[in-house]
């Protein structure tokens, strides 16, 4: 007699999404050391910046790491989002795959491709994650936008993230986005420092009506930039060469980050005092610096920095910094400030 072949054991995945600041790399990184120790993750990074800071953020987790830096993931028929994803697949066979899209990116399209052809027969795509800071929704600049609108409308689970940090005005407007939603959400939940609980990615994931449809198709030109359009090639420094520039925009959002041999160190307090001040939506950092390799993670201004390496001797790829804003940034005046703060190659 013969016996039918054992049904494929599809892939557990989840999207985990948000506006721009509000701790989705954060999240992520309590999912990952509170993960079963016996399973195998694998994450799947979307930046909107050419750079690619996340990727370094989440360098020390116990999961696998794949960047797509350089604007939407899904963007050019979903291409980007196909090589990185089958290939994380191939290499690392995950028990589970987190997604993390940019925070300007359009989460129904990933939807829509992690449950098209192919990926029906390899995916169990569960419950979508949308973190939001509730301190932000009496802000027109983010309720107004309608990226976030949609991600918000894309929810399985609701999330009012730094709640630790609101006040009781804005837990009250999280709590009437909740009351809005007709049907209610499946599930909000109010946690601090992205501490998300694992029985949360299992939700069921349910069809959404999405507040601006059409949002994704109208955003296309402003895909991936030419240097990774096709293949999203990854950014490294070339033979003999200090350090690079790289510039995107799109959906009126504006990009700009360098990359840095990882011989170069930086001023510390030069840099904490130039990027506590500085007037962009959104700074990220990975930074050799001359008291040690340090994150620096600055929202509004509001800037929080880290120690990633203290002990032993300290294994940097480069220096990496990323500055996002809804108006063009002075590129050139930026660099020549940064530069200033180099102390020695």
């Amino acid at each position: 007699m013969t016996e039918t072949p054992a049904a494929k054991k599809l892939i557990p995945a989840n999207i985990i999404t948000g506006f721009l600041g509000v701790g989705k790399t954060t999240a992520i990184t309590h999912l990952l050391k509170h993960k079963p120790a016996h399973e195998v993750w694998s994450v799947l990074v979307n930046e909107f910046g050419e750079i690619g800071i996340d990727g370094a953020l989440l360098k020390d987790t116990n999961a696998h790491i794949r960047e797509v830096p350089g604007g939407c993931i899904c963007c050019v028929a979903g291409l980007p989002m196909k090589m990185a994803l089958n290939m994380l697949i191939a290499r690392t066979k995950p028990d589970r795959i987190i997604i993390e899209p940019t925070g300007l990116g359009h989460p129904e399209e990933i939807i829509n491709t992690l449950t098209g052809e192919y990926y029906d027969t390899v995916l169990d795509l569960r419950a979508t994650i949308t973190l939001v800071d509730p301190r932000k929704l009496a802000d027109s600049r983010y309720t107004g936008n309608a990226t976030f609108k949609d991600q918000i409308a894309v929810a399985d689970v609701l999330i009012a993230n730094k709640i630790d940090l609101c006040s009781p005005h804005d837990r009250a407007n999280f709590d009437d986005l909740v009351a809005g939603f007709t049907p209610p959400k499946q599930a909000a939940f109010a946690v601090e420092q992205g501490a998300l609980q694992l029985a949360w990615l299992d939700y069921s994931r349910k069809a959404h009506a999405l507040v601006h449809p059409g949002l994704h198709a109208a955003a296309k030109p402003n895909r991936l930039s030419p240097q990774r359009e096709l293949y999203n090639a990854a950014i490294s420094l070339p033979q003999g060469q200090d350090f690079l520039r790289r510039e995107n925009s799109g959906q009126g959002y504006y990009s700009c980050g360098w990359m840095f041999q990882p011989a170069i160190q930086f001023d510390f307090n030069q840099l904490f005092g130039w990027m506590t001040g500085l007037p962009v939506v959104r700074a990220k950092a990975v930074m050799n610096t001359d008291q040690g390799i340090y994150m620096f993670n600055a929202e509004d201004g509001v800037l929080s920095v880290k120690p990633l390496m203290m002990d032993g001797e300290p294994e940097l790829l480069d220096s990496r910094i990323e500055l996002i804003d809804n108006q063009p940034l002075a590129a050139d005046d930026l660099e020549q400030t940064l530069l200033a703060y180099r102390l020695s190659t």
